[in-house]
């Protein structure tokens, strides 16, 4: 009987342990919490559409116009002058940028000259027997001889008989050997073929030039041209003349430039035509970097937008009864480095203005309400 008794106590127990374990555990688990859905605000923009001007924009660096580099086409020292031969020096039209020494040619000149002076004086007798019509004017020419001067022209022979008379004592060949040693002379200055500046100066005062030596570098600094490559697409566009807005990186300055030359040739690598800006500004100087805006032609019917709400380059989200995202296929017509011009929206539809994460087609949202917000 007793057998039974604990066998049945020992059955209870165990059932006991086990309802209490289980009351335990139900107890001990949390109710799971109804996630609320949640709608995201969207920033909105109603459509309207317009003319839309196409602005291509290219870049490119300044080049002076008028723009020389200084060679030597003689050898000799150069000389120190009352304006250091240093970048940055401005002269004015026709004043001497550098002068090389020129005392041994000017000897060799002076020589020559001698000699040209002393085979007409020796021919005088000659000319006054044989061509007395002609003595005069030979002897106002040796007259006006200042060998401190240009020469000055032979006199006109009035005869074949005269002619090679004067030709046969090597009066012209003496002449013209004058003539050329007085236009090298003129080689070892340099003056200045504009009002302009030095931007480059390699040699210094009294370092020896070398005939073909590089000496500097001189500009106008008052007008430049800026080269741009564009598609060959608006090459009819582009004509000379056409106005162009220009403008620095940090688009803080503008200036206006006009088209002064195209290109007639098209690069077969990149299609693009090269098309040259002059501008004239006393804030701009050679190397800087400007963008130019060029507008090519105008898109009617046409919508920009950011162009990183373009899906895929060819949808957008609109928004339909302020509440559901709605992915609408476009026409992109032109990319700007920011936006895009696109056609095939609907005036009065309601697009993004900015990017939602995790967007799609049929996405439950609410638009802002800027009103809403201050409340």
């Amino acid at each position: 009987m007793r057998k039974y008794i604990s066998i049945g106590l020992a059955l209870l127990l165990i059932i006991g342990a086990f309802i209490v374990v289980k009351i335990m555990i139900d107890s001990n688990q949390k109710k799971k919490i109804k996630a609320p859905k949640i709608v995201k605000t969207v920033f909105v923009e109603t459509v309207k559409n317009k003319e839309i001007p196409i602005v291509i924009s290219a870049n490119g660096n300044l080049v002076a116009k008028n723009k020389i580099e200084l060679y030597s086409e003689v050898q000799g020292v150069l000389k120190r002058l009352s304006k250091d031969f240093k970048a940055g020096t401005h002269y004015r039209k026709g004043e001497v940028i550098l002068k090389i020494n020129s005392d041994e040619h000017y000897a060799n000149l002076q020589a020559q000259k001698s000699n040209l002076f002393n085979s007409i004086t020796s021919i005088m007798p000659d000319i006054r027997l044989d061509f007395p019509n002609e003595y005069k004017k030979w002897q106002n020419y040796l007259e006006s001889f200042d060998f401190n001067k240009t020469t000055p022209t032979l006199p006109q022979t009035n005869s074949e008989k005269e002619k090679f008379f004067i030709s046969g004592r090597k009066i012209y060949t003496t002449y013209y050997n004058v003539k050329n040693l007085e236009v090298r002379l003129a080689k070892y200055t340099v003056r200045a073929p504009y009002n302009g500046i030095l931007t480059e100066a390699i040699v210094t005062p009294g370092s020896l030039v070398r005939q073909g030596q590089k000496l500097g570098e001189f500009i106008n600094p008052n007008i430049y041209e800026m080269e741009i490559a564009i598609n060959a697409a608006y090459k009819d566009i582009l004509q000379k003349g056409k106005s162009v807005e220009l403008h620095n990186l940090e688009n803080t300055k503008n200036w206006t430039g006009k088209v002064i030359r195209v290109n007639g040739k098209v690069d077969q690598a990149s299609q693009t035509i090269k098309v040259f800006i002059q501008i004239s500004n006393d804030q701009l100087a050679e190397g800087m970097y400007l963008e130019a805006d060029v507008v090519a032609k105008s898109e009617k019917s046409a919508y920009e937008m950011p162009r990183k709400l373009l899906i895929n380059n060819e949808s957008v989200f609109v928004v339909v009864n302020d509440t559901i995202l709605n992915l609408v296929k476009v026409d992109p017509v032109y990319y700007n480095d920011q936006s895009v011009v696109i056609k095939g929206l609907s005036d009065g539809s309601i697009t993004l203005t900015k990017s939602v994460p995790g967007a799609y087609d049929g996405m439950a949202v609410k638009i802002f309400n800027e009103s809403n917000s201050k409340q």
